[in-house]
């Protein structure tokens, strides 16, 4: 089966069950508060982190340098606000592990190894137009 499927298939079922066994410790209306807690704190945390990695790539761009890290951590970002958005512990446990920067760093980091950070090389030169009427 594919990947993509099995997630669909078994986030829901294991989330029920987080529910369930969560809401039987600390209640039912503690549980709803709980989610609701998380969703808010981790939308603000997600924006947080999206601004510090923009002010990122732009630092990156003024060094001359393509910003490949900021790119793929900016996408990772709004997975994770799309995961704490999403009702469930599990979703949440796994926004904010990639929404904090050391834990994303080593999700990312087979991604970006793979590009390089140098400075591009530009040749400085000048150069004059030669009118072919003028010869």
């Amino acid at each position: 089966m594919n990947a993509a499927i099995l997630m669909i298939i078994f986030v829901p079922i294991i989330e029920i069950y987080l529910f369930i066994k969560i809401g039987s410790q600390i209640g039912a209306i503690s549980t709803i508060l709980l989610i609701f807690f998380t969703a808010i704190l981790g939308i603000f945390y997600a924006r947080y982190e999206g601004f510090n990695t923009l002010r990122s790539a732009i630092n990156q761009l003024l060094k001359n340098e393509v910003p490949f890290y900021e790119i793929i951590s900016g996408a990772a970002l709004a997975v994770a606000a799309l995961l704490l958005i999403l009702p469930g512990f599990l979703t949440d446990f796994f926004g904010l592990l990639i929404i904090f920067p050391p834990t994303r760093k080593l999700f990312l980091r087979k991604i970006t190894s793979n590009y390089p950070k140098k400075k591009k090389n530009f040749i400085d030169g000048e150069y004059e137009d030669i009118d072919d009427k003028n010869q």
